[in-house]
Parts: structure tokens; sequence; C-alpha cells
């Protein structure tokens, strides 16, 4: 696929089973994000729970996702994505309705764990199976478009939710809750229905291994090792901080309203809506590696950007905290599209749950770690240390990505296949065979 490519031409030409697997990622991501902005402040001020239960409660969704990660992506496997991703995605309706009534912790936990479930072992089954319906460039293109896609579901659900729910009047959150049940019929339907013969599954080559679908043979391989410690150390210094580090700095340092930062959230959103499939016909035909050196470069500068609003005036930080968010939503639309591409390239068809999986583990340790170094070093009022450490992580990303690049194949790294040689019998010259 060229660099040229419109939006209107990727619809044409994805397949039937690719655009029913894309269709369903905005209804769903919609109901998520009627309650993603909001179960905190559910927990909290409808069912009367403190902070740290609340805070704990929403830490047990990352912890159960992260222990079921492994055995999701070694079903994915096994029994095919689709199966998996179905399990999971009715764990994420059984989840939303029974904390719709949830009064007291124990029933909240038992609804954190089905939500964590579905973290968990969605992720390398769904990307499992957008890779059966999809390569070559238009991986990259439909991981791009599906992460905007997710962006602008959970914007306007978050905005439709702001507006209605209200906590003097609790049945409002527990409608919002059933609302993101709901959602999930809408992908469960599709995967019985259109997407039934889509299984994901495959069986492995007669001459392979066994003990080579292992997780431990599949860490032993260099790239996955230099892709995982890249992903890991990318939500470390990005979404890590987006959610935690990132407020708190805007807050205490730059000392913005909160209405700024929700404010700032919205520019994400917009800029990552706006400009994800542009940015997609820059980056394609180029080596994915080098994208990702683009990226750093502009998270680097966006964290510049938001420490100098602890040095300027208030309207002065305002601004640079918008633009801060927007940087970082510019370098968001590079990496999005990149490293599940890279990932899926660079796996066998019959463990691409596994390698899934693996880095998925990265991306949630990261989200794990982040928060907790950021709460860590603002704590104790080391602002300069955090930005700096922020930067050089960016660096460190950097580093990784050309330690990725020796290590993969240039098709994996979003190259076109070189053309096949061949020799010409009447000059003993060898000539290109294959693609014009």
């Amino acid at each position: 696929m060229s660099s040229s490519v419109t939006l209107r031409q990727f619809w044409t030409q994805l397949s039937p089973a690719g655009r029913w697997l894309l269709s369903t990622v905005a209804v769903q991501t919609l109901g998520r994000g009627l309650t993603l902005p909001f179960t905190v402040i559910y927990l909290h001020e409808v069912r009367g729970f403190s902070l740290d239960l609340a805070g704990a409660l929403m830490a047990f969704i990352a912890i159960v996702a992260l222990l079921v990660t492994g055995p999701g992506g070694a079903l994915t496997d096994r029994v095919g994505a689709r199966r998996v991703l179905l399990f999971s995605t009715t764990s994420q309706l059984v989840g939303c309705a029974v904390l719709a009534f949830a009064t007291t912790p124990v029933v909240a936990a038992i609804a954190m764990a089905f939500l964590g479930i579905n973290f968990g072992m969605s992720w390398p089954a769904f990307n499992a199976l957008i890779a059966a319906v999809t390569s070559g460039e238009m991986r990259q293109q439909y991981f791009g478009i599906n992460f905007a896609l997710v962006n602008l579901g959970i914007g306007v659900g978050g905005v439709i939710g702001g507006i209605y729910a209200d906590v003097s009047q609790p049945h409002t959150f527990t409608i919002i809750f059933l609302a993101d049940a709901a959602s999930m019929l809408v992908p469960i339907a599709l995967l019985l229905g259109p997407l039934r013969r889509v299984t994901g599954h495959h069986r492995a080559p007669e001459d392979a291994d066994a003990a080579s679908g292992s997780y431990l043979a599949i860490l032993r391989d260099p790239a996955v090792v230099g892709m995982t410690a890249l992903t890991f150390i990318a939500v470390f210094v990005g979404y890590g901080q987006l959610e935690a580090g990132f407020p708190a700095y805007a807050r205490q340092v730059g000392e913005v309203s909160t209405r700024v930062i929700g404010f700032s959230f919205a520019v994400n959103t917009a800029v990552i809506v706006l400009l994800q499939f542009l940015v997609l016909r820059r980056i394609a035909g180029h080596r994915r590696t080098r994208v990702m050196l683009v990226m750093c470069a502009i998270w680097a500068l966006s964290y510049v950007v938001l420490g100098a609003t602890g040095i300027v005036p208030g309207p002065l930080a305002a601004a640079g905290v918008l633009t801060f968010m927007g940087l970082f939503a510019l370098g968001e639309t590079m990496m999005q599209p990149t490293i599940p591409a890279i990932t899926n390239d660079m796996a066998p068809d019959h463990l691409r749950g596994r390698y899934n999986a693996v880095n998925a583990g990265a991306f949630q340790a990261g989200a794990i770690g982040g928060p907790l170094f950021a709460g860590f070093v603002l704590d104790r009022g080391w602002s300069t240390a955090y930005i700096a450490i922020l930067v050089v992580g960016c660096g460190v990303i950097a580093a990784l990505a050309l330690v990725v690049e020796r290590l993969i194949p240039p098709t994996v790294n979003g190259m076109p296949e070189d053309p096949v040689l061949t020799a010409d019998p009447a000059s003993g010259d060898r000539a290109p065979q294959g693609h014009p």
C-alpha cells in the first residue's frame, strides 16, 4: 500500500471480515468511555468507599490483567483468537453489569476481576485477530486507525457520561455501567455472526519443535527481548505518566486548574482522531524503528514543554500543558501503528497469541511502574529530576529502537520485500524478478 492511500481506499481494500472487526471498535469503546473517567468517582462518592480502597480496586484490574495475559496468549494460539475474544468480551459485560449494582467492596472486587480478565486476555486475542485479516502495510494502517477509533469512542463516551452522570442521583451511574455492558453485545453478535469463520487459529508446522512455542523459548529471541524492553520503557515514560504523573505535575508544579487538565485530555483525543490517518500516510513505506525515533524526539520535546510550565506564569503554564498534550498525542500516533505491527509481523502465525501476550505484559508492567515512579519522585518534590528522567527515558527508547532495527528483517520493519534475483542466461548477470 502506498503512502498516498486515502481512507476510502483503505476501507475498500479491507476484507469484509476486516471491516466488521473494525466496526466493533467505536461502539464498544463508546460504552467504555461512558464509565472509564468516572469509575473512581462512582466507587468513592456514590458507593461510599474510601479513596484508598477505590484506588486499590482500580489497581486490582491491572493486577488481574497481568496474571491472565500469559495464559490468554497461550489459549489464543491453542483454540483461536475469536473464541478467546468472545470469552473476554463476555467477561467485560459481566463485570460492568456487576459493578452497576456493587454496594460492597467484595462485590466490586468481583466485578473488577472480570474487567481485568477482559483487559488481559482481549489484547493478545484482538491483535492476533487483526493480524489474521490483514497483512503488510495494511496491517500497520489498521492498527493506527483502530487506535484513532478507540480514542474517538472513549472521548465521545466520556462527554456523554460527564453530561449524564450525577453523583446526587446514583441511578445515573447504574445506567451508564449497564450501557457499557450492553455495548459489549455488539462485538459478541459480530463474533458469533459475520466473523464466525475468522478463527485466528493456525496449526503449528509439522516440523516445528514443541518447545519452541514456550514463552521461555520466545524470550530467548533477541528481537523479542528488544521489543519487550522498548515497549516497557515507552509505556513507563509515556502512558504510565499520562494518568498519574502528568496531572500531578501540572497541578503541583505548573499550578494549573483541573479544568485545564481536563481540557488537555480533550486536546489529546482531538489530535489523535484528526491526525492519525495523516500520520499513517506519511510513515507508510518507512522503517518503523525510524518512525519511533521521531516519536522519541517529539515526546522529549513535550516533556521539556511540560517542565517549562513550572517556571512560567499561570496563563503560559496552561498553554504549556495543552501544548504538551498535543505533542504527546502526535507521538502516540506514531507509536500505536508501529509496535503492534512489528510484533505481529515477527511472530509465526501459530504463536501470534503468545507474541502479543509478551508485548501486552510489557505494556501492563510499564503502566503499573510508571505511576509508582511518578508518585515516589513528585511526592518528594523532585520535579526537575522527574522531567529529566523522562527526557532521558525518551533517549533510551530511541537507543532500543536502533537495537531492534538490527535484529529484525527489513520486511518486519515495514520495508517492501526485495525483488528476487535470477540469472539472465544471455548475459550471465542476475536480473530482478517479481514485483515491477
